[in-house]
């Protein structure tokens, strides 16, 4: 008899951003549709009991807000520009990915640092900074296709031996990278990293205000030119735009969430602070692709579809 792949590859397609978020357990996220049209993801995700590979393929931009699980250490592989960024519990994380979004991680979970003495407090600093190192484009196409062949083969390398090949090549990876910014340039991010974080914890505790410019900077506690120029960096638009794209997706979660004899489309709408239902109307289909009522009336999504 053959033996079957005791090396599981689960894959997921997803048609909305909660479900890519329910592909990828274990993480303190939420995520905001950014760009128009029907959203499209995938996760791959490998569990080698104490270290994770996360596969993850979105096709709009998308507003991550995420802390990784607590105590552990992320090695995440942006495939787009090849950068490495690692992460930890400790910070609350906020970026937009670009459309056709592309990453790849190996996460190392609390037991497992632990257990290998990884010293987390030597790369304070490094957090969310962009890294660079030859190894990093050559490293992500192997650990995807490492995926696709552990979808196929039926002799696997040993769980124990592909968990120590992942520690030594990030850590070989990590010794030899390097910031991709200059030490004025990672304070100015960091500075920027902490406005939106700011900004986005207050629209996580009050999605329903609607604050105008200046409200929204003390909120920041900056000037309303850095508030402006943190939203350039960071997202590309107007804090007024973000604010309108984020009350359009918490309209859309509570769509999903209800049902047409529970609320209306009018009800939710000034739920989230758009008094004028045409227009809303008419953003919502804009971003979504679809219109309000069709979300609410459609059948409500279920688990992530798995796929081969």
């Amino acid at each position: 008899m053959t033996a079957c792949n005791p090396l599981q590859v689960q894959a997921f397609n997803t048609a909305d951003v909660a479900e890519q978020i329910r592909a990828t357990p274990g993480w303190v996220q939420h995520y905001q549709q950014m760009s128009p049209g029907h959203f499209a993801g995938r996760v791959r995700y490998l569990d080698l009991q104490g270290v994770e590979i996360y596969e993850e393929q979105m096709n709009t931009r998308v507003e991550q807000n995420f802390s990784a699980p607590d105590g552990a250490l992320a090695f995440c592989f942006d495939r787009n520009d090849n950068s490495l960024y690692v992460l930890n519990g400790e910070s609350r994380n906020i970026w937009i990915t670009p459309e056709n979004y592309q990453e790849i991680a190996v996460v190392f979970g609390p037991q497992f640092v632990q257990r290998h003495g990884l010293d987390v407090a030597r790369l304070e600093g490094l957090f969310m900074s962009p890294l660079n190192s030859g190894q990093n484009a050559l490293f992500s196409r192997w650990l995807s296709g490492t995926l696709t062949r552990l979808t196929q083969t039926l002799d696997p390398p040993s769980k124990e031996a592909l968990t120590q090949q992942l520690l030594e090549d990030c850590l070989y990876i990590l010794d030899n990278a390097c910031v991709c910014l200059d030490r004025a340039g990672l304070q100015r991010r960091a500075e920027e990293r902490t406005i939106m974080k700011r900004v986005a914890e207050w629209a996580a505790d009050t999605p329903e205000e609607t604050l105008n410019l200046l409200e929204l900077s003390q909120v920041a506690g900056v000037s309303l030119r850095q508030l402006q120029h943190a939203f350039k960096a960071y997202t590309g638009m107007t804090p007024t735009h973000w604010l309108r794209l984020r009350r359009l997706n918490s309209a859309r979660r509570e769509l999903l969430r209800r049902t047409a004899g529970e609320t209306t489309v009018a009800q939710v709408a000034m739920n989230w602070s758009f008094w004028h239902l045409g227009r809303f109307s008419s953003s919502y289909r804009a971003l979504f692709q679809e219109l309000p009522s069709q979300t609410l009336t459609r059948k409500h999504s279920g688990p992530c579809r798995r796929s081969s």
